[in-house]
């Protein structure tokens, strides 16, 4: 998620720093990002010009500091809440401008408790951008109950503006908008399979070819990942309190055997 939403900044002629744990992960990221945007030439959605240019304005390093003078910071780290409100705290000691919007691209997790980590609560914005970010259109934007509307538009603008993205506004609960209505219906269909009702193959197709969905819900766990899945689960539940809401055994299964979808190469659907 971070490689594809510094891509999407990077094309929007944005300059962009991105910041890894280690040398190898960035230079991971770098190579991602590379290989993406040679896609996107073959396909004929940039030119070459724009393909460099892109390049041009990323950085990448492993040095948090390296934020010191940015306006956004956009973090897109694994869904859990000590970790991000550990690295905001940090983000909140390093970046010095008091204007700049600290961002969480969390799928789940209420950004009030992501912002109450900083000095600065107000000028913590959620923008959860989905993937592929290079693709997707969307970006929901959540403000809290302290966020400063001012900040909060000026995410959106950025979004709609300069991304171009397609922006819609939600409230700070767990899974905003498109989470909390799309996860249920992923949940149920692992439900569905867990107790033999149909196969994954018939659920999924079902779900293609009669609903119109570009792709079944297993194929989709396994794409976001069943980790993060069960993550939000947990996050619901905290926040929610309803069953609707519970991971499916077999999620949590899967995920304590390493079964976590595309990323390890084996979720619902075997992909080495």
């Amino acid at each position: 998620m971070g490689g594809g939403i510094a891509e999407v900044c990077a094309k929007a002629g944005v300059d962009v720093i991105v910041v890894e744990v280690t040398e190898e992960l960035a230079n991971n990221s770098r190579a991602g990002i590379a290989r993406s945007l040679d896609k996107a030439v073959d396909r004929g959605k940039l030119d070459g010009d724009g393909r460099e240019a892109a390049l041009a304005l990323l950085t990448f390093t492993t040095d948090l500091g390296a934020f010191v003078d940015r306006e956004l910071v956009i973090e897109a780290v694994v869904e859990d809440l000590e970790v991000k409100r550990d690295l905001f705290a940090r983000i909140d000691s390093i970046v010095t401008d008091p204007d700049a919007i600290l961002v969480s691209n969390t799928s789940s997790i209420p950004i009030t408790q992501i912002a109450l980590s900083t000095t600065r609560p107000q000028s913590v914005v959620g923008m959860h951008f989905f993937n592929p970010a290079q693709i997707m259109p969307l970006v929901e934007v959540i403000s809290t109950v302290i966020t400063d509307e001012a900040q909060a538009d000026r995410a959106a603008e950025f979004a709609a503006d300069t991304l171009g993205k397609t922006v819609v506004r939600a409230k700070d609960r767990a899974g905003f908008i498109v989470n909390k209505l799309l996860c249920p219906y992923i949940f149920e269909a692992i439900r569905m399979y867990e107790e033999g009702f149909a196969t994954r193959e018939d659920i999924d197709a079902a779900m293609v070819n009669g609903a119109g969905y570009p792709m079944g819900p297993l194929t989709l766990s396994d794409l976001i990942g069943n980790d993060t899945m069960l993550a939000v689960a947990d996050a619901f539940m905290t926040e929610y309190e309803d069953p609707r809401y519970a991971a499916p055994t077999l999620l949590k299964r899967m995920v304590e055997a390493g079964l976590l979808g595309r990323k390890s190469g084996k979720g619902f659907y075997d992909y080495s």
